[in-house]
């Protein structure tokens, strides 16, 4: 199917087979609508890597195309990337208002905030984004305004639902606009497009109000400092600390750069209420009897740089933890962080501190903001879709997601469960998926990013694991004469008592390597450095089998 012959095409830049970096695309003819613009964070194979965005060179192909990016909500998977791609990209942002709110703190940080052109909106918004109508519906998830997304194409209709839960009875009182997601589905939906991350759990998801009885309680039984351990950007999560400080005469601290932050919008735009004499700064924490103390951190997902694992090794500047205080984890390990999660509930424990942790449903301290298979059940059944694409999600649960579609009569064949860059494409309302489109992961290290996947990666591999040599030698301008050295320099390549022996016969062969060369009027460079880097390889690997990292360093004087 050529492009010039679709008229409607759906895909994913990123957000599919994997939990992270959510972005995906709505295209009809000539008018591209981007939704969310997500981050993931690393794991411990990609060495030095900050964060991970998805691969946009489709977009800056059709940059004249795109008439907005719309934010569903304000987590990190969904508007962690938006600053780098802002960079390429000069496209209008819609959003809810909290959700505008953290997106202005990061556009802010990388000075890209005056000239991005940000519009609020809610579930009452209808935009004209050239051919397309796009109307919006109130989710419920475990951060305030979110949304579900309605595409009025010529085609027919395309919803994407957000992250979601059919939370009756949520601790924020945003509840599911049930009678416009009927209203929707009874007009007729061509396209569902929903998320998938718990399509494995059976039943329906908890409401998030069950946890503060159960936060109460554990305030009422520490007799030291408590310290919840949440995302920053549940809310909810936080009012219910809040809630339960005031209940028992305790000052507030806040720890952690996210956590500072999101309160701090929360509490200016109306979301959450802290009382004024509540928040104390992290160094009057010290000054305070414990039991009269509570304390807000970032890290619940091991990360080990939060506030959270500083606490649990002694190295938080003002604050320390003693053996009558208590730690919660009010957040289930998100799949790969389970033993940074483990590492620090182990230092905890050396500490003597009592830890409350687990899953939701035997602590109490957390339920997930994803709905279960009944939620998701539930709208595909009010949505009445003629074909669905699950999203958001490690490929066994868009499976899951699949068969649930299946269950209430969705055809087999009109699902299509894709990969990032797959394109489904719509003309004369049949859906086919024939043809991809470049997708993949750009790697964001420091301020830079770039497709780092190759070289970089391996070198950096190649030294934590290896070590390096790096070899000098000093050659005469004029004749190639060796006027000093070579010298041979170590880092991180452990070997044995024969280093030394080693190490010379490294010299004598770098000396042997460059003489053969001068006498066969070799005189480039990179030839020289790839002949040294050759031959001290192979004898190092014949005498110690490893493969440490060789840089040779040529002087001209």
């Amino acid at each position: 199917m050529s492009t010039k012959e679709t008229a409607l095409s759906i895909f994913a830049l990123g957000g599919i087979n994997e939990i992270g970096k959510n972005m995906y695309v709505v295209q009809y003819e000539e008018d591209i609508i981007v939704i969310d613009c997500g981050g993931k964070f690393p794991d411990e194979t990609l060495l030095g890597i900050d964060l991970i965005i998805p691969d946009i060179t489709y977009l800056e192909e059709n940059r004249d195309k795109i008439r907005g990016m719309i934010i569903t909500h304000g987590h990190e998977d969904h508007t962690g990337g938006i600053p780098y791609i802002m960079k390429k990209l000069d496209i209008p942002i819609y959003a809810t208002h909290f959700t505008l709110g953290l997106i202005e703190l990061k556009l802010e940080d990388h000075k890209l905030l005056r000239d991005t052109k940000l519009t609020t909106i809610d579930s009452e918004t209808t935009l004209q984004l050239g051919s397309m109508e796009v109307s919006f519906f109130k989710v419920s998830h475990s951060i305030p305004d979110c949304l579900g997304i309605v595409f009025k194409t010529p085609e027919g209709t395309v919803v994407h639902t957000g992250d979601f839960k059919f939370d009756l009875t949520p601790a924020n009182n945003e509840r599911p606009d049930l009678h416009r997601m009927a209203e929707i589905g009874k007009e007729g939906v061509l396209v569902l497009i929903s998320e998938s991350t718990n399509a494995e759990r059976k039943g329906l998801s908890p409401s998030e109000k069950m946890v503060s009885s159960h936060m109460e309680e554990a305030f009422l039984r520490a007799q030291g400092k408590v310290v919840v351990s949440t995302f920053a950007s549940n809310v909810s999560r936080v009012q219910q600390v809040v809630d339960a400080a005031k209940k028992t005469n305790r000052r507030l601290a806040l720890l952690g750069r996210s956590m500072v932050n999101v309160v701090q919008v929360a509490m200016e735009r109306g979301y959450l209420d802290i009382p004024d004499w509540m928040l104390i700064e992290a160094r009057e924490v010290e000054q305070m009897p414990p039991e009269k103390v509570a304390i807000l951190c970032t890290g619940s997902q091991g990360e080990p740089n939060a506030a959270l694992a500083r606490l649990s090794t002694g190295n938080f500047r003002d604050v320390s933890l003693y053996p009558d205080d208590m730690v919660v984890f009010a957040a289930s390990p998100i799949p790969g962080n389970e033993r940074d999660v483990s590492k620090i509930i182990d230092n905890l424990y050396k500490l003597g501190v009592d830890v409350i942790y687990g899953s939701g449903s035997s602590t109490g301290m957390h339920v997930s903001g994803h709905g279960y298979q009944e939620d998701l059940k539930f709208m595909l059944t009010l949505m009445k879709p003629t074909y669905f694409i699950p999203i958001h999600g490690e490929y066994r649960m868009l499976h899951h997601h699949g068969l649930l579609a299946q269950s209430i009569g969705v055809e087999r064949e009109n699902i299509f469960i894709i990969k990032n860059g797959d394109v489904v494409d719509v003309v004369n309302s049949i859906a086919r998926q024939t043809r991809s489109i470049p997708s993949g992961d750009i790697f964001v290290d420091g301020m830079g990013q770039g497709d780092m996947g190759s070289v970089m990666l391996r070198d950096r591999k190649v030294l934590s694991e290896e070590g390096m040599l790096v070899i000098v030698i000093t050659l005469s301008k004029y004749d190639r004469r060796i006027l000093s050295g070579p010298d041979t320099i170590t880092r991180g390549f452990s070997f044995d008592q024969n280093a030394d022996q080693l190490m010379r016969q490294v010299n004598k062969l770098v000396t042997k390597t460059v003489t053969e060369l001068q006498e066969e009027n070799v005189r480039k460079w990179n030839v020289m450095k790839q002949s040294i880097k050759k031959s001290v390889g192979q004898h190092i690997f014949s005498q110690t089998r490893r493969k440490p990292m060789i840089l040779p360093i040529i002087i001209e004087i």
